[in-house]
């Protein structure tokens, strides 16, 4: 990859007013982080904040982005033989569209943010090797643990700050009824305890986990949302389990409020997790919970009273507490209204929407 350096682009630090905002994600694989991006700038959108979102091309992205007011996407490729031209055409872009703060996600991004004198954040999601960081300025981690990574490899304490997600509370009025259609539309049976799971398929995310305790736990049925590079593996492992008829792979799936509407309970099984959005979507679509205690996990919930948690790796111990939540619905709604009221309080739109105004006001 060819790496310069760009020519230093005039700008501002951002006023009190909403400031203009860059907004680079050039992630080429779906998952969680190009969810909150999408998320969050329409969130940012909501809020009157004028943006510049540069993306590598997706079709099904773009046609989101640009349907959020006050949002201009453009789409670069960037790599081999692109990456000149590719530079060459943002710097025209950020002369401009002249902005206030540059957000990047993830490395791909962090690595070729801009020269110039508007602020330059980045956003981690996950704990990156900083040395892609260096282009930035300010660090913004979404979870206590990675914000400690940060400090212990070195990045000054006074330039990184902690902003966790959010995600959006659904419709429930119209609930029961989608619940009917997705379990219609995946062909699961009226009568099955739905299990929802929804991340890449990848050794990390630990579905051979869920896949070994659902083979003890008769009447679940999964509906599985990702796409990754060992579904034929994972497809292979149900087969063996006798699995092949309570398990749907659904791929990359945009709606989740949906498939939420049709769950009896969200299942969490991975072996590492730095946070844990599909536990805050749960949250919001009142979906008990159950989690591996990875990092996130074991930060977000509080066991037996906003979900449950099991170690890592133990299939068991999963069996035993879908068993738990299918027998006691008292549990289940404990765990739902306790859910409900942590992501009320501290993870709605638009207290982290204005946590992040806040802070592109106050960095320097």
């Amino acid at each position: 990859m060819v790496m310069i350096d760009d020519d230093s682009i005039p700008g501002t630090h951002p006023p009190k007013t909403p400031p203009r905002l860059l907004q680079m994600m050039l992630s080429k694989s779906p998952g969680g982080g190009d969810r909150f991006f999408e998320k969050l700038s329409g969130a940012f959108a909501g809020a009157g904040v004028p943006q510049l979102l540069v993306i590598e091309p997706n079709t099904e992205r773009e046609k989101l982005l640009s349907s959020y007011p006050g949002a201009r996407v453009e789409t670069l490729r960037f790599g081999g033989l692109r990456e000149l031209p590719a530079r060459a055409r943002l710097r025209r872009l950020i002369r401009e569209f002249r902005p206030e703060v540059a957000l990047s996600w993830m490395s791909r991004a962090s690595r070729r943010m801009p020269q110039g004198t508007f602020l330059k954040v980045a956003r981690l999601g996950d704990y990156y090797p900083l040395k892609h960081y260096r282009r930035c300025e300010h660090l913004v981690a979404n979870t206590p643990d990675i914000l400690d990574y940060m400090r212990r490899e070195g990045w000054p304490a006074d330039r990184c700050r902690l902003i966790g997600n959010f995600c959006d509370a659904p419709d429930f009025e119209s609930r029961d009824t989608v619940g009917e259609q997705v379990r219609r539309e995946t062909g699961v049976p009226a009568d099955a305890t739905v299990l929802l799971a929804l991340g890449r398929l990848h050794p990390k995310k630990a579905h051979d986990i869920l896949f070994r305790a659902m083979a003890s736990v008769p009447g679940t049925h999964l509906l599985l949302a990702g796409e990754g590079p060992i579904r034929e593996e994972l497809e292979n492992l149900a087969a063996v389990l006798g699995l092949t008829d309570r398990i749907r792979f659904l791929g990359w799936r945009r709606d989740a409020e949906r498939l939420f509407a049709a769950a009896d309970i969200c299942v969490m099984p991975s072996r590492f997790e730095p946070l844990g959005n599909v536990i805050l979507e749960a949250w919001a679509n009142r979906v008990p919970v159950v989690a591996a205690r990875a990092t996130g996990p074991e930060w977000l919930v509080e066991h037996e009273k906003s979900g449950l948690l099991f170690p890592i790796d133990d299939a068991g111990a999963l069996a035993s507490a879908l068993k738990r939540l299918m027998e006691d619905r008292d549990l289940a709604e404990t765990l739902v209204t306790h859910g409900w009221e942590r992501f009320q309080q501290d993870f709605s739109q638009g207290a982290v929407v204005d946590q992040y105004l806040r802070f592109f006001r106050e960095a320097k």
